[in-house]
């Protein structure tokens, strides 16, 4: 368990994890069956989700069901609606993928997404995701550790942050197509955020790979921070010197500043951030408490450590 505080979560909050834990099976046995007869279009890619270990920085939460998670997400690269994304990302052409490296490292250019992953021990991380719309959810996400991955390029001295660009092509991503916000879509992390062992890279989520409307596949994920920092889609990661312009902290700096760690002391201009609803739960589960960084603080309060976290946001 991550800390105390999250202990304190009842299982009645948070949807059953008897979904997942038959999906589970499912797909496990699909993979043992020779014949394929339970799932038999079941992918090599997706075998290799298949008994991935949790990792030790997992929550011990009850899982939200697949199908809400799935199902219900923020992807304005799509629509501005947050059910419609699972139909209109199946476009998405996910393989081959590649993600180009710039800035302030040794270890610059294009690289295959299958060779990056090679170079990185798959796990899983069972983490608490806020969203700044006040809904929350827990997901098994399958990847690996942020950190350990941008090692691999050796970031200069001068690599003060890190910033992720979401693919362009208005072609498919068809949100794109509006002015809603700044194309592409940019978000960043301080290095010592970037290098926390929370920081988290997600392929997969569920023992499966990622769905496109997840932001297959590759994605970003930072539990203590509000949803929108957690970038989908990742074609370019660049290491910079100065603090980067972040899609929404560009199109609302009133609104969303570039730290977004999980706040319910600060409201947003429009709404509460106080308190909170389950993804899944029936409308007449109570909303629970917000948590500060979402109940992750014991491990990143110190990153934060004399800064003023009302101002800072």
């Amino acid at each position: 368990m991550i800390i105390k505080t999250l202990s304190e979560i009842k299982s009645s909050e948070i949807t059953k994890e008897t979904h997942f834990k038959n999906r589970r099976k499912l797909i496990k046995a699909a993979a043992a069956s020779t014949a394929g007869l339970l799932l038999p279009d079941i992918s090599q890619a997706a075998k290799a989700y298949i008994n991935v270990p949790i990792g030790k920085y997992s929550a011990t939460l009850g899982v939200t069901d697949f199908e809400d998670a799935a199902n219900y997400t923020n992807y304005y690269e799509f629509t501005t609606n947050k059910t419609d994304s699972t139909v209109l990302a199946r476009g998405l052409k996910t393989t081959p993928w590649s993600v180009t490296i710039e800035g302030e490292a040794e270890k610059t250019g294009t690289f295959q997404l299958e060779d990056i992953l090679k170079n990185n021990l798959l796990e899983e991380r069972i983490y608490r995701f806020r969203c700044v719309e006040a809904w929350s959810m827990v997901v098994p996400w399958i990847g690996f550790s942020l950190g350990k991955m941008l090692k691999q390029f050796k970031p200069t001295s001068k690599a003060k942050y890190v910033e992720f660009t979401t693919l362009y092509d208005p072609d498919i991503m068809i949100g794109q197509r509006s002015k809603v916000l700044h194309w592409p879509y940019v978000e960043g992390l301080r290095m010592d955020e970037a290098m926390h062992p929370l920081a988290f890279m997600a392929t997969g989520m569920y023992d499966d790979i990622l769905p496109n409307q997840n932001g297959a596949p590759l994605r970003l994920v930072v539990p203590w921070k509000y949803g929108f920092k957690s970038i989908k889609a990742i074609v370019k990661i660049r290491f910079t010197e100065k603090m980067p312009l972040t899609a929404w902290n560009r199109s609302a700096p009133n609104e969303y500043g570039f730290y977004a760690n999980v706040n319910p002391n600060v409201s947003h201009p429009r709404w509460s951030q106080s308190r909170e609803r389950i993804l899944g739960a029936s409308i007449f589960t109570p909303k629970r408490q917000t948590e500060i960084f979402n109940g992750y603080g014991a491990h990143v309060a110190k990153l934060y450590a004399g800064m003023n976290l009302s101002k800072s946001i």
